[in-house]
């Protein structure tokens, strides 16, 4: 997909950026914590078919749609946090038994591992290590400077070790 975004014909391009980026994204926000990635991941794909137009090139639709599924994750973790504070329970999220089965012992260690950092540290880490994406790209992700992808990921990469280390 490349070229002016009036040469693109909208409802084909989202519904191939669907077909080819949707599990990706679906396992981002599953890094990301959270407990309804499907929903989000559908949502990123409904503000970028509303704001197709919007988008310089083509090319700005993988990263767009990245950028708005770290954002909807961190809103929705937000909202949990504030919920659960305001009720008398605490339960924590519990995943499916299908995705629990799927992971080896030393994966689920991991996940686990990265459900307990920051909401950011977890984001630069998911977005540089599984993603692969440079530095520039993950602040335009997150909305924040490469400095700061830096400290996060160098900070998240310490706890990260440290919690590993502790589970040995």
């Amino acid at each position: 997909m490349t070229g002016d975004l009036r040469d693109v014909d909208r409802e084909t391009a989202v519904t191939r950026l669907f077909g080819a980026h949707y599990a990706g994204l679906l396992r981002l926000a599953v890094l990301l914590g959270a407990d309804d990635a499907e929903d989000i991941v559908a949502e990123a794909f409904c503000q970028l078919h509303r704001r197709w137009n919007r988008l310089r090139t083509a090319e700005s639709a993988l990263p767009y749609l990245r950028s708005v599924v770290c954002n909807l994750t961190r809103m929705r973790l937000r909202h949990l946090q504030v919920v659960r504070k305001h009720t008398d329970w605490s339960a924590e999220t519990e995943a499916s038994a299908e995705s629990v089965a799927m992971l080896h012992d030393d994966q689920r260690a991991l996940i686990e591992g990265l459900r307990r950092l920051s909401a950011r540290q977890r984001e630069a880490l998911v977005l540089r290590y599984w993603l692969g994406l440079r530095e520039s790209d993950i602040a335009d992700a997150m909305g924040i400077s490469a400095g700061a992808v830096k400290a996060h990921t160098s900070r998240g990469m310490a706890a990260l070790t440290k919690i590993l280390r502790e589970r040995r």
